[in-house]
């Protein structure tokens, strides 16, 4: 009988137990999604005409499109910013200089502790009183989400690296590495496989956090779908809600299988992962306790 590293294989009451939750639990969603069904039916939701538009092509190129391609690229941009946000300032407070560590740390509580949706309104409201007039939404929105994001990843990335076995940096300094080689070399290849379900995590909810573009009338997919297509077809507005859910979704689904295709390969690879680094027994040469490995990266 296999057994798994985090829990024990079940037994056969294990077995029956957990097959009898299985079923319990599916009863309950399928009753969950009939009460939801028979409401909308009551209200008179899944008539065909309520759903004709979504049947058009009017209604994909001139709503759903343009609000998707707002969605992706806000987020796109704000993902990219937030990653390298995140590594300046997590890098930072690895730091063993205070004058950059504390700076480092202080900013990262700061926008940590801050809502998003406040510091998005912020943003909107301060970008025009500084530098004039101008549709400063995406700026906004943009800016908020490195901001933020941007923090928690710092933290993330800080906590990757510290979880690194200490032994590791130890054998690389032992051997002449400097500072910027071992994190380059050694500690940061091995963090980034252990970093990435949660560095995935927070993309999928920055790219959620996009919809709060809505507050400020950027033209995301929310604002089009949720606002101005059932202004133009009276009565859709449930349908649109719930294309635009689905459309979120696939969207995350993507995000994650992509996650975990990149996890999968960066785990292969020989390039991002960090040689293992044993200790020295007598009569064993350098070859043997992996210092060739790490003075051919140093190189």
């Amino acid at each position: 009988m296999s057994t798994s590293v985090l829990f024990d294989a079940p037994g056969p009451r294990a077995r029956v137990r957990n097959g009898i939750l299985t079923v319990v639990g599916i009863a309950l969603v399928a009753a969950v999604l009939w009460f939801i069904y028979s409401g909308f039916d009551k209200k008179h939701q899944w008539d065909g005409k309520i759903w004709q538009p979504f049947l058009t092509a009017e209604v994909w190129t001139d709503f759903i499109i343009p609000g998707l391609r707002g969605t992706l690229s806000a987020a796109a941009v704000a993902a990219v910013l937030a990653l390298v946000f995140g590594a300046v300032f997590g890098l930072g407070r690895l730091s063993e200089h205070a004058w950059i560590s504390k700076p480092a740390g202080f900013v990262v509580e700061v926008f940590r502790a801050i809502p998003l949706l406040l510091l998005i309104f912020f943003l909107f409201y301060f970008a025009p009183s500084v530098f004039g007039g101008g549709d400063w939404a995406f700026f906004a929105l943009v800016a908020g989400l490195m901001f933020y994001n941007g923090s928690v990843l710092a933290e993330v990335i800080r906590a990757g690296v510290g979880a690194v076995p200490r032994g590791q940096s130890e054998a690389a300094f032992a051997i002449g590495m400097r500072k910027n080689q071992v994190m380059r070399l050694v500690l940061l290849p091995q963090a980034v496989t252990s970093m990435m379900p949660a560095i995935v995590s927070q993309l999928v909810v920055l790219l959620k956090d996009t919809a709060l573009g809505y507050i400020i009338a950027y033209v995301d997919l929310l604002n089009y779908g949720f606002k101005i297509l059932p202004s133009a077809h009276f009565g859709s507005l449930i349908p649109a809600a719930i294309v635009i859910g689905v459309i979120y979704v696939g969207l995350n689904m993507l995000l994650s299988q992509f996650a975990t295709w990149l996890e999968k390969r960066s785990r292969r690879s020989k390039k991002t992962a960090a040689p293992p680094i044993v200790a020295a027994v007598p009569g064993a040469s350098l070859e043997d306790a992996g210092v060739a490995d790490l003075n051919e990266g140093a190189d």
